[in-house]
Protein backbone atom coordinates (compact mmCIF):
# COMPACT_ATOMS: atom_id res chain seq x y z
CA UNK A 1 0.00 0.00 0.00
CA UNK A 2 3.01 2.22 0.52
CA UNK A 3 5.16 3.86 -3.04
CA UNK A 4 2.30 4.83 -5.65
CA UNK A 5 -1.10 3.59 -3.04
CA UNK A 6 -2.95 1.64 -5.85
CA UNK A 7 -4.85 -0.40 -3.48
CA UNK A 8 -6.58 -3.25 -5.15
CA UNK A 9 -4.91 -2.05 -8.08
CA UNK A 10 -1.10 -2.89 -6.89
CA UNK A 11 0.40 -5.96 -8.18
CA UNK A 12 2.15 -5.96 -4.59
CA UNK A 13 -1.48 -6.40 -3.30
CA UNK A 14 -1.09 -9.30 -0.65
CA UNK A 15 -4.67 -9.26 0.58
CA UNK A 16 -6.30 -11.85 -1.05
CA UNK A 17 -3.44 -14.50 0.39
CA UNK A 18 -3.35 -13.15 3.62
CA UNK A 19 -7.63 -13.06 3.95
CA UNK A 20 -7.43 -16.75 2.02
CA UNK A 21 -5.11 -17.65 4.85
CA UNK A 22 -7.01 -16.30 7.70
CA UNK A 23 -10.10 -18.11 6.50
CA UNK A 24 -8.08 -21.20 6.09
CA UNK A 25 -6.33 -21.15 9.34
CA UNK A 26 -8.90 -19.60 11.45
CA UNK A 27 -6.81 -18.10 13.92
CA UNK A 28 -8.09 -16.81 17.08
CA UNK A 29 -6.69 -13.19 16.71
CA UNK A 30 -4.55 -12.26 13.82
CA UNK A 31 -3.21 -8.61 12.83
CA UNK A 32 -1.50 -6.85 9.86
CA UNK A 33 0.18 -3.54 9.44
CA UNK A 34 0.05 -0.77 6.57
CA UNK A 35 1.19 2.76 6.13
CA UNK A 36 -0.89 5.25 7.00
CA UNK A 37 -2.01 6.31 3.46
CA UNK A 38 -4.29 3.25 4.31
CA UNK A 39 -7.17 4.68 5.75
CA UNK A 40 -7.20 7.43 4.15
CA UNK A 41 -6.04 7.60 0.19
CA UNK A 42 -6.66 3.92 0.38
CA UNK A 43 -10.08 3.39 2.77
CA UNK A 44 -12.19 2.26 0.39
CA UNK A 45 -10.01 -0.53 -0.32
CA UNK A 46 -9.61 -1.26 3.88
CA UNK A 47 -13.40 -0.96 4.04
CA UNK A 48 -13.74 -3.71 1.75
CA UNK A 49 -10.62 -5.67 3.38
CA UNK A 50 -12.35 -5.00 6.58
CA UNK A 51 -15.81 -6.45 5.41
CA UNK A 52 -14.19 -9.64 3.65
CA UNK A 53 -12.92 -10.50 7.27
CA UNK A 54 -15.31 -9.74 9.28
CA UNK A 55 -17.25 -12.36 7.53
CA UNK A 56 -14.93 -15.03 8.53
CA UNK A 57 -16.36 -13.78 11.69
CA UNK A 58 -13.87 -12.00 13.77
CA UNK A 59 -14.66 -8.18 15.57
CA UNK A 60 -12.67 -6.17 13.44
CA UNK A 61 -10.36 -2.92 14.89
CA UNK A 62 -7.30 -0.57 13.47
CA UNK A 63 -5.62 2.39 15.21
CA UNK A 64 -3.12 4.57 13.71
CA UNK A 65 -0.34 4.01 16.09
CA UNK A 66 2.63 6.28 15.81
CA UNK A 67 6.03 3.72 16.73
CA UNK A 68 7.52 7.24 19.08
CA UNK A 69 4.60 6.67 21.84
CA UNK A 70 6.26 2.84 22.27
CA UNK A 71 9.78 3.34 22.84
CA UNK A 72 11.04 3.89 19.29
CA UNK A 73 13.42 6.88 18.61
CA UNK A 74 11.57 7.94 15.71
CA UNK A 75 8.11 8.92 14.20
CA UNK A 76 6.88 6.18 12.23
CA UNK A 77 2.67 6.27 12.19
CA UNK A 78 1.78 2.67 11.14
CA UNK A 79 -1.78 1.23 10.92
CA UNK A 80 -2.30 -1.65 13.02
CA UNK A 81 -5.44 -3.47 12.22
CA UNK A 82 -6.38 -6.45 14.47
CA UNK A 83 -9.24 -8.95 14.10
CA UNK A 84 -10.17 -11.57 17.05
CA UNK A 85 -13.47 -12.55 19.26
CA UNK A 86 -12.93 -11.08 22.04
CA UNK A 87 -11.47 -7.64 24.18
CA UNK A 88 -8.67 -6.86 22.76
CA UNK A 89 -6.56 -3.74 23.70
CA UNK A 90 -4.18 -1.63 22.27
CA UNK A 91 -0.73 -0.99 23.62
CA UNK A 92 -0.97 2.31 25.76
CA UNK A 93 1.56 5.33 25.10
CA UNK A 94 4.51 5.41 26.90
CA UNK A 95 5.43 8.33 28.79
CA UNK A 96 9.06 9.50 27.33
CA UNK A 97 9.82 9.70 24.15
CA UNK A 98 12.97 8.53 23.33
CA UNK A 99 15.08 10.92 21.40
CA UNK A 100 17.91 10.01 17.69
CA UNK A 101 20.42 11.59 20.22
CA UNK A 102 19.27 8.77 23.28
CA UNK A 103 19.63 6.13 20.46
CA UNK A 104 22.88 7.20 18.24
CA UNK A 105 24.65 8.37 21.32
CA UNK A 106 28.27 8.99 20.28
CA UNK A 107 27.36 7.12 17.14
CA UNK A 108 26.38 10.53 15.56
CA UNK A 109 29.40 12.39 15.86
CA UNK A 110 31.57 9.69 14.39
CA UNK A 111 33.58 9.32 11.57
CA UNK A 112 33.03 5.50 10.05
CA UNK A 113 34.95 3.30 8.00
CA UNK A 114 31.20 3.50 5.49
CA UNK A 115 30.93 6.86 6.25
CA UNK A 116 29.21 8.91 2.97
CA UNK A 117 29.74 12.96 3.34
CA UNK A 118 27.49 14.97 1.22
CA UNK A 119 29.22 16.86 -1.78
CA UNK A 120 28.86 20.38 -2.21
CA UNK A 121 26.69 19.81 -5.09
CA UNK A 122 24.68 17.55 -3.12
CA UNK A 123 24.49 20.18 -0.63
CA UNK A 124 23.27 22.52 -3.08
CA UNK A 125 20.48 20.08 -3.90
CA UNK A 126 19.36 19.78 -0.74
CA UNK A 127 19.08 23.28 -0.31
CA UNK A 128 16.99 23.56 -3.21
CA UNK A 129 14.92 20.57 -1.96
CA UNK A 130 13.79 22.06 1.27
CA UNK A 131 13.26 25.32 0.00
CA UNK A 132 11.08 23.75 -2.82
CA UNK A 133 9.29 22.25 0.14
CA UNK A 134 9.15 25.44 2.56
CA UNK A 135 10.94 23.28 4.99
CA UNK A 136 10.73 25.52 7.67
CA UNK A 137 13.81 23.69 9.60
CA UNK A 138 16.50 21.73 7.99
CA UNK A 139 15.98 17.91 7.52
CA UNK A 140 19.22 17.16 9.17
CA UNK A 141 18.60 14.50 11.98
CA UNK A 142 18.15 16.41 15.56
CA UNK A 143 19.58 14.92 18.36
CA UNK A 144 17.28 16.50 20.36
CA UNK A 145 14.22 14.92 19.41
CA UNK A 146 12.83 11.66 17.36
CA UNK A 147 13.68 11.25 13.90
CA UNK A 148 11.51 11.21 11.43
CA UNK A 149 10.13 8.26 9.48
CA UNK A 150 13.48 6.35 8.55
CA UNK A 151 12.49 4.57 4.82
CA UNK A 152 14.35 2.17 2.65
CA UNK A 153 14.56 6.10 0.27
CA UNK A 154 15.77 8.26 2.52
CA UNK A 155 18.58 5.81 3.92
CA UNK A 156 19.50 4.36 0.76
CA UNK A 157 19.57 7.14 -1.68
CA UNK A 158 21.75 10.40 -1.72
CA UNK A 159 17.76 12.50 -2.11
CA UNK A 160 16.55 15.48 -1.16
CA UNK A 161 15.13 14.14 2.22
CA UNK A 162 17.94 11.39 3.09
CA UNK A 163 18.63 11.01 6.79
CA UNK A 164 22.10 12.70 7.21
CA UNK A 165 23.94 13.49 10.23
CA UNK A 166 25.64 17.47 11.18
CA UNK A 167 29.10 16.56 12.35
CA UNK A 168 30.84 19.03 14.82
CA UNK A 169 33.20 20.41 12.19
CA UNK A 170 30.30 21.38 10.22
CA UNK A 171 30.30 17.96 7.54
CA UNK A 172 27.54 16.69 6.66
CA UNK A 173 26.78 12.66 6.00
CA UNK A 174 24.35 9.92 5.97
CA UNK A 175 23.48 7.45 8.23
CA UNK A 176 25.33 4.16 8.86
CA UNK A 177 23.72 0.70 8.48
CA UNK A 178 23.84 0.34 12.26
CA UNK A 179 22.45 3.98 12.71
CA UNK A 180 19.49 3.44 10.81
CA UNK A 181 18.92 0.25 12.35
CA UNK A 182 19.19 1.91 15.86
CA UNK A 183 16.41 4.58 14.82
CA UNK A 184 14.32 1.52 13.79
CA UNK A 185 15.22 0.49 17.65
CA UNK A 186 17.45 -2.66 16.64
CA UNK A 187 19.90 -4.11 18.64
CA UNK A 188 23.18 -3.92 17.78
CA UNK A 189 23.57 -7.67 17.59
CA UNK A 190 21.05 -7.74 15.26
CA UNK A 191 22.94 -8.51 11.95
CA UNK A 192 21.46 -7.63 8.15
CA UNK A 193 22.72 -9.61 5.56
CA UNK A 194 23.31 -8.83 1.82
CA UNK A 195 24.66 -5.71 0.16
CA UNK A 196 24.18 -2.33 1.50
CA UNK A 197 21.21 -1.23 -0.44
CA UNK A 198 19.50 -4.50 0.56
CA UNK A 199 20.49 -3.63 4.02
CA UNK A 200 18.97 -0.42 3.90
CA UNK A 201 15.54 -1.93 2.53
CA UNK A 202 15.45 -4.55 5.45
CA UNK A 203 16.05 -2.02 8.06
CA UNK A 204 13.20 0.59 6.26
CA UNK A 205 10.52 -1.92 5.28
CA UNK A 206 11.03 -3.61 8.81
CA UNK A 207 8.35 -2.93 11.44
CA UNK A 208 10.27 -1.69 14.51
CA UNK A 209 11.24 -4.14 17.09
CA UNK A 210 9.51 -1.86 20.58
CA UNK A 211 6.45 -1.85 18.54
CA UNK A 212 6.07 -5.01 17.88
CA UNK A 213 7.38 -5.91 21.10
CA UNK A 214 4.15 -3.75 22.56
CA UNK A 215 1.68 -5.18 20.38
CA UNK A 216 2.70 -8.93 21.18
CA UNK A 217 2.30 -7.79 24.93
CA UNK A 218 -1.61 -6.62 23.74
CA UNK A 219 -1.84 -10.05 21.98
CA UNK A 220 -0.42 -12.04 25.07
CA UNK A 221 -3.01 -10.34 27.08
CA UNK A 222 -5.93 -11.07 24.83
CA UNK A 223 -4.88 -14.94 24.75
CA UNK A 224 -4.09 -15.09 28.88
CA UNK A 225 -7.88 -13.82 28.72
CA UNK A 226 -11.07 -16.23 28.85
CA UNK A 227 -13.68 -13.47 27.65
CA UNK A 228 -14.87 -15.16 24.32
CA UNK A 229 -17.54 -13.68 22.10
CA UNK A 230 -20.46 -15.80 20.21
CA UNK A 231 -21.62 -14.93 16.84
CA UNK A 232 -24.27 -12.64 17.63
CA UNK A 233 -21.64 -10.87 20.43
CA UNK A 234 -18.99 -10.91 17.30
CA UNK A 235 -21.75 -9.11 15.04
CA UNK A 236 -23.15 -6.76 16.94
CA UNK A 237 -19.29 -5.40 17.37
CA UNK A 238 -19.09 -4.38 13.82
CA UNK A 239 -18.38 -1.70 12.81
CA UNK A 240 -19.19 -1.26 8.69
CA UNK A 241 -18.91 2.73 8.47
CA UNK A 242 -16.02 3.43 10.66
CA UNK A 243 -14.20 4.55 8.37
CA UNK A 244 -16.54 7.19 7.65
CA UNK A 245 -14.87 9.05 10.66
CA UNK A 246 -12.31 9.81 8.90
CA UNK A 247 -13.93 11.83 6.11
CA UNK A 248 -15.93 13.92 8.69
Amino acid sequence: MGGHQNGIRDARDGFPAFISAVEQAKPDIWMFENVRGLMYRNKDYLDAVIAELEGLGYVVEFKLLNAVNHGVPQNRERVIVVGHRGEFHYPVHQAKRVTAGDALTDLATQVHADSKFLTDSMDTYVAKYEKASSCITPRDLHLDRPARTVTCRNLAGATGDMHRVVLPDGRRRRLTKREGARLQSFPDWFEFQGSETSCFNQIGNAVPPLLAYCIAGSFREYLQSSTRLDDAGVGRRRHPAQLQLLAA
